[in-house]
C-alpha cells in the first residue's frame, strides 16, 4: 500500500514528507508561519534585550494573557504563563500545605509525570495519594464520577482530574466532576495538558480551583508555551517554581501574582508572545473557528479508530462520547510483547517507524493493564493515513 498524501491543510506544516505523522498528542506541531512568527519575536528580543525585557516584555505578556482568557472565558490576570502543563502541576503541589494523613485523589490514567509530582509531595508531607481505579474497557463517563467521588473521604483535600487522559485517550466527565469535588471541600487540580485547542474550556463558570494547560499541543503555538490558571481565592498561596524578584517588588496597581509569575528570570518569552497570532490564524483554516477545528478532529479520530477497530477486529473500548482528537485502542494480546515496561521501546512502534514510516505511540501500561496504540487527528491529517496504519497493524500483528 502506497503511503498516503496528508489533508490538504497539511501545507501548512512543515512535518517530514517521508513520516505518516499521527501522534500530535505527544508534542503538537507548529504551523510554519506561526514559527516565522516566534522568529520575529527573538528578532526583536535580540536586537535591544534591556529594552525588551524592561520596557516591552510586560505589555507582551499581557496580550497573550488577554488572548488566552478570551478563548477561556476567564479573567486574565488569573493567568500565569508557563513552559508546560507538568511545571502547572508541579507549581501548584510544591506550594500547598498538606497535614500528615490528608489525602490526595488521582485515577490510575493520570500522566506519570504529574503521578510523580503527586507521590513526591504527598511523601515530603506525610499525606496519601488514594489511586482511583477506571476500567479500560469502560462503558460511560458515569462510571468515572461514581468511582472517583467512591474516594472521597473526610480526609480527601484535593483531586488530580485530567480533562483528557494521556494513556487512554478518554474525556473525563470533568465539568460534572469539578462540581462535585469543590462541591464537598475538595480542591481540584485540572491537568488539561490535552486541553486548550481540544476542548472547549470556560474556566470561570468551571470553577476549578487550578488549571493547567499546553499550548503547544492542540492550540499548536511553538514548544515552551503553557498557562496556569488559579482561582482568585487561591491565588495568595502558589507561587512559581522560581522565587525572584516579583516577591517583594512595590505592587503597584497589580497583584502579586501577577508580580511573581510574570518575573521568574531571563528567559525566551518568544513562544507566549505568538499566542494572540496563533489562536487567530488557527482559527482561520475553519470556516467555524476553534469550534469547528474540534468537531473536525473529533470526527475525524472517531473515524480513524473505527478503521482500526474494523481491520483488527476489535472492539472499541469506550463510547463515542468519550473520544476527542486521541483515541487508544487495546491491541490483541501478544505474550512476547504484552508486558514490555514502560520506558523501553515496543517494537511495534519500532516497526512501524522504520518500515512504514509511521509515528504513532505503541507502548504497555501496568494500570489499566494493556498494550496500546494512540492515534491523533489533527487538522493535515487525512483518513487515508489511518487506513494506512491499519495495514501496517494488519501485516505486524497477523503474520
Amino acid at each position: 500500500m502506497n503511503r498516503p498524501a496528508r489533508s490538504e491543510l497539511g501545507s501548512h506544516w512543515n512535518l517530514d514528507p517521508n513520516c505518516v505523522f499521527l501522534n500530535h498528542g505527544s508534542f503538537g506541531a507548529t504551523p510554519t508561519v506561526i514559527r516565522e512568527e516566534q522568529r520575529r519575536w527573538q528578532d526583536l528580543l535580540e536586537h535591544e534585550p534591556v529594552h525588551f525585557y524592561e520596557d516591552l516584555a510586560e505589555k507582551f505578556m499581557e496580550d497573550a494573557r488577554r488572548a488566552l482568557a478570551a478563548m477561556l472565558k476567564c479573567d486574565a490576570d488569573d493567568l500565569a504563563l508557563i513552559e508546560n502543563a507538568t511545571s502547572g502541576v508541579n507549581t501548584v503541589m510544591r506550594s500547598l500545605r498538606f497535614e500528615k494523613g490528608d489525602e490526595i485523589l488521582v485515577p490510575d490514567h493520570a500522566y506519570q509525570a504529574c503521578r510523580n509530582t503527586l507521590d513526591y509531595v504527598a511523601q515530603r508531607w506525610g499525606a496519601t495519594v488514594v489511586t482511583v481505579n477506571i476500567p479500560f474497557p469502560i462503558s460511560g463517563p458515569e462510571v468515572v464520577v461514581e468511582r472517583m467521588m467512591a474516594g472521597v473521604t473526610s480526609r480527601t483535600v484535593l483531586a488530580m482530574v485530567d480533562t483528557v487522559t494521556s494513556p487512554t485517550g478518554l474525556l473525563m466527565p470533568f465539568e460534572e466532576l469539578t462540581a462535585k469535588l469543590e462541591g464537598a471541600g475538595v480542591s481540584v487540580l485540572l491537568d488539561a495538558a490535552h486541553g486548550i485547542g481540544m476542548v472547549p474550556l470556560s474556566l470561570d463558570s468551571l470553577g476549578a480551583s487550578y488549571t493547567t494547560s499546553n499550548c503547544h499541543k492542540w492550540l499548536c503555538a511553538p514548544k515552551g508555551s503553557a498557562f496556569l490558571h488559579v482561582r482568585k481565592d487561591k491565588q495568595e498561596n502558589i507561587h512559581p517554581l522560581t522565587i525572584s524578584h516579583g516577591m517583594t517588588f512595590p505592587l503597584g496597581d497589580t497583584t502579586r501574582f501577577r508580580h511573581e509569575f510574570d518575573w521568574t528570570g531571563t528567559r525566551d518569552i518568544s513562544a507566549h508572545c505568538t499566542l494572540p497570532a496563533t489562536i487567530d490564524f488557527m482559527a482561520g483554516l475553519a470556516r467555524g473557528g476553534w469550534n469547528e477545528i474540534m468537531e473536525q478532529n473529533h470526527q475525524l479520530a472517531i473515524k480513524g479508530r473505527n478503521i482500526l477497530c474494523e481491520a483488527l477486529s476489535i472492539d472499541a473500548p469506550c463510547p463515542d462520547e468519550m473520544i476527542t482528537c486521541i483515541a487508544t485502542l487495546i491491541l490483541p494480546a501478544d505474550g512476547a510483547s504484552n508486558g514490555i515496561p514502560l520506558h523501553e521501546p515496543d517494537p511495534l512502534h519500532e516497526i512501524l517507524q522504520k518500515k512504514y514510516g509511521i509515528q504513532v505511540p505503541v507502548w504497555s501500561w501496568p494500570s489499566p493493564e494493556g498494550r496500546y496504540v494512540r492515534i491523533s487527528a489533527q487538522l493535515y491529517n487525512s483518513e487515508e493515513e489511518y487506513r494506512y496504519l491499519a495495514h501496517a497493524l494488519r501485516q505486524e500483528l497477523n503474520p
